[in-house]
C-alpha cells in the first residue's frame, strides 16, 4: 500500500490554490491537495481534522481576516499542529518577511515563481 501524504495551501487567490495543486500532482501522484482561503479557515479546519492533519502546509502572506504571518504565530502556538512544516508561498520577496516568517517558525519561504515548471522543480525539492 502507497503512503499519500497531505499538502495544505492556504492562500485567498483561488488561480494560485489551483495552479499550486496542479503542481504538486506533477510532483507526485501520491500527494492529496487541500485548500483553505484564508487563515481562519485554515485553523478550523486544521483543529477539525481529526488527526487527518497534512505534512506540509503552504502558506500565503496577504490574506483578508487573518493574513499569513497570524496564521503561522496561531498554528506555531498550537499543540497539535504545532511541528507540521510551514512553508510560506508568497509574492513578496521581501528580507525582512523571509526574516520575520523564519522567526515565526517558518520552515521555509518560496516565492511564487512566474513559471509553472519552476513551481514544480520547487515543490518537488521541498516535498522529496
Amino acid at each position: 500500500m502507497r503512503q499519500v501524504r497531505k499538502v495544505l495551501i492556504i492562500d485567498d487567490d483561488e488561480d494560485d490554490r489551483e495552479l499550486f495543486c496542479e503542481a504538486v500532482g506533477q510532483v507526485s501522484k501520491d500527494i492529496d491537495c487541500f485548500h483553505a482561503t484564508d487563515g481562519e479557515e485554515a485553523l478550523a479546519f486544521l483543529s477539525s481534522s481529526d488527526g487527518n492533519l497534512p505534512d506540509y502546509i503552504f502558506l500565503d502572506l496577504n490574506m483578508p481576516r487573518l493574513n499569513g504571518k497570524e496564521c503561522l504565530v496561531e498554528i506555531k502556538k498550537r499543540h497539535s499542529i504545532k511541528d507540521i512544516p510551514v512553508v510560506i508561498y508568497s509574492t513578496s520577496n521581501s528580507r525582512r518577511d523571509k526574516e520575520e516568517t523564519k522567526l515565526l517558525g517558518a520552515a521555509n519561504f518560496l516565492h511564487k515563481p512566474n513559471e509553472f515548471n519552476i513551481l514544480i522543480r520547487e515543490l518537488a525539492l521541498i516535498l522529496s
